[in-house]
This record gives C-alpha cells, sequence and structure tokens, in this order.
C-alpha cells in the first residue's frame, strides 16, 4: 500500500485560542475522496488551514505531503503549499492577468525555469479542466463556474498528491456546482490525486456519494453518506 498522503494523530485544532477540534484521527492515501461536514464554526476551515500551513500544529503529530507539521518552519510554509492543490471558496485569481498568465505565475514561483515547458504545462492542465481554448482571457471575462475550473487548473500545476478545497461550490449555482464536483470527482479517479472537500452542500454530496467526515462536539466522526441527514 502507499504511504499515507495526510496523516493526523491525537491533533487538537485551535482557532485563536479557542479549541475546536480535540483528539483528531485521519489518514488519506492516494485516490482517497472525502467530504468534510459540519455546522459554522464546528472547525472545517481551522482543520482545513492547519493542514496547509495557515495556522500552527500546537498539539498532536499531523504528516501532510510528506511535511511534518509540528516542525514546520515559516520559510517552509510555501513549499508545503506546492506539494497540495489548494481551492478557496473565492477564487484569489490575479484580476490584471489573463488565465494562461495566472498560471504561469505560479510555475514561476514554483521554479518552472523553461518557458516552453511551462506552456504545455499550462496547456494540459487547463484541457484537464475542460476550458482549454480560455488561456487568453481575464479572469472577469469568465464565468464563476469557468473561474473556478481555472482555480482548479493552478491546484493540478505541480502534480499535487493532496488537494484541499474550501467550500469549492460556495459562491455558485446549483449547476454549476455539480459541474465542479464532478470535475473533482473525474480528476480524482483518473489521477488517484486524494481529495478533500469541506461543504455546506449536501445536494453534492448525495448526487456524488462518498466517504463522510463530519466535525461535531470538537470531535472527528467518519460517517457514510447514508448518515447525512
Amino acid at each position: 500500500m502507499s504511504s499515507p498522503v495526510l496523516e493526523l494523530n491525537n491533533v487538537d485544532i485551535f482557532q485563536h485560542d479557542n479549541l475546536v477540534l480535540h483528539h483528531v484521527n485521519l489518514t488519506m492515501y492516494e485516490g482517497d475522496y472525502y467530504y468534510l461536514v459540519g455546522k459554522t464554526g464546528t472547525g472545517k476551515s481551522s482543520l482545513l488551514k492547519t493542514l496547509y500551513g495557515a495556522l500552527p500544529l500546537q498539539v498532536g503529530e499531523a504528516q501532510v505531503a510528506g511535511f511534518q507539521l509540528k516542525d514546520l518552519k515559516q520559510k517552509q510554509i510555501p513549499h508545503l503549499r506546492r506539494a497540495l492543490g489548494i481551492v478557496f471558496q473565492d477564487f484569489q485569481l490575479l484580476t490584471d492577468r489573463t488565465v494562461e498568465e495566472n498560471l504561469d505565475f505560479v510555475l514561476k514561483a514554483t521554479g518552472w525555469k523553461d518557458s516552453a515547458k511551462r506552456k504545455n504545462r499550462i496547456n494540459e492542465v487547463l484541457n484537464d479542466v475542460g476550458i482549454q481554448s480560455k488561456g487568453y482571457k481575464m479572469p472577469f471575462q469568465l464565468s464563476g463556474g469557468e473561474q473556478q475550473r481555472v482555480v482548479i487548473a493552478r491546484a493540478l500545476l505541480n502534480q499535487p498528491n493532496l488537494i484541499l478545497a474550501d467550500e469549492p461550490t460556495g459562491n455558485l449555482d446549483p449547476e454549476t456546482s455539480i459541474e465542479i464536483i464532478s470535475l473533482l470527482k473525474r480528476l480524482n479517479e483518473e489521477l488517484n490525486t486524494a481529495i478533500l472537500i469541506a461543504t455546506h452542500d449536501y445536494n453534492i454530496i448525495e448526487q456524488f456519494p462518498a466517504k463522510i467526515i463530519r466535525c461535531k462536539d470538537e470531535s472527528l466522526l467518519l460517517e457514510s453518506s447514508n448518515q447525512l441527514h
């Protein structure tokens, strides 16, 4: 069996000084696909922020994409994030650059020196997410769903073993939400990329059933999709 892409052992998750999750244990392998659910304030975003280094790990042991979070230095955080794909609800695209320039910016920042290889990789990820003809457009010229596809393309650039998606359909209409989750599910299956999606949208979970982790009463509970309601 492959080694875990994410492993948490007796981890406590804090939001500032508040304990939001206690004694968290979670292991994910390549190809795993989980939903992270729970009411607002139960720790979903705090857990994801801890995983990508935005909140420090204070208690417990955690390995994410080969990085030990307990010993993570400030200067290592960009390297951790390069090893992950991160999909945000609010896109966080550079509004003054085209789609291709947004992606090229990330590749340059992560050490890709060869411009021909960068161009080739950009074409590959735009093709992966189905917007290969949109590379010359500015973000404001795209629909919300197209912008989220660019964000997913950006997350794929460095071929991560794990994608963390924080409410990826939060700003999208129901039909577009289904398209985006369908895309993530296909990438999970075709690329064997592990994906953890924090969501409030039970409609997409019913359409694309998978393992569910629930944040409740300061605990992380593993459920099946038929325990949703």
